[in-house]
């Protein structure tokens, strides 16, 4: 089995976010990027299926810094192959990346297609479901362990209540990881710089991006206080008046 897992980096949240002078994007000049929690996920899930049944791992990746790091260590955990895709990301959407993700996995055609479920940056959806739509892939997110036999996979998605629920998908498809059966590994720097001297990391030119699709920032602020909360006095029966009396001046009632 071929299994394709295309991976992002965000801003780190743990780093405080400032924003640029144009008030519409963040300052990138200091902003610190790392790899999508899920995304980390996905491409443990994806280790985990080959070792289980055999296979080939691909993990893609748009350049920036810290990209070449994260590669390696997807080499390291054992990934397969590694591609970096070069060219001027920094005005990207998940749109545009699920475009030339579609590109690149058509040429490749893998049976299988690990994203993780979303970000904390996604403002136009995630990438898992644009890129099943430019695919024309089946598409189940939420997944939290699978197993593959034959052409299709059977996923489970965990619920509310401890129920789980198992859907069998047939290949190709594309999945959204939540979680992996295991939490991500841990990869020892030394094992990484051996990886280094045998691993190469495949550069794929991306000339133009489409952005059509994603959203339009016209302001980013600081959140702003407006009207502080009223603190309602008085026993049981008054403050329940006084809420209702609120509730009839907004019309709710």
């Amino acid at each position: 089995m071929k299994i394709a897992v295309p991976v992002k980096f965000v801003p780190d949240l743990v780093e405080e976010l400032t924003i640029d002078s144009g008030g519409a994007a963040l300052d990138t000049s200091w902003l610190r990027l790392i790899i999508n929690e899920f995304d980390d996920h996905a491409v443990e899930q994806a280790i985990l299926l080959k070792e289980r049944g055999g296979g080939q791992v691909i993990v893609t990746m748009a350049e920036s810094e810290g990209a070449d790091d994260f590669l390696f260590a997807s080499a390291a955990k054992g990934a397969d192959q590694l591609i970096k895709l070069t060219g001027d990301f920094s005005s990207s959407n998940n749109h545009a990346l699920a475009r030339v993700y579609a590109d690149l996995l058509k040429e490749l055609q893998p049976d299988l297609i690990l994203t993780g479920v979303q970000a904390h940056n996604d403002l136009d959806g995630s990438v898992g479901p644009l890129l099943a739509e430019y695919l024309g892939m089946p598409y189940v997110g939420y997944v939290a362990g699978l197993t593959a036999t034959g052409d299709k996979v059977t996923v489970r998605k965990e619920y509310a209540g401890g129920l789980i629920a198992e859907i069998d998908v047939k290949l190709p498809a594309v999945l959204g990881i939540q979680a992996a059966e295991q939490p991500p590994r841990y990869v020892a720097y030394s094992k990484i710089r051996q990886v280094m001297g045998t691993a190469k990391i495949e550069e794929r030119a991306v000339a133009d991006l489409d952005l059509s699709g994603g959203v339009t920032v016209s302001r980013m602020f600081q959140p702003e206080v407006a009207e502080r909360a009223t603190m309602i006095e008085g026993d049981v029966d008054e403050v329940a008046g006084k809420i209702v009396g609120i509730f009839k001046e907004l019309g709710t009632l």
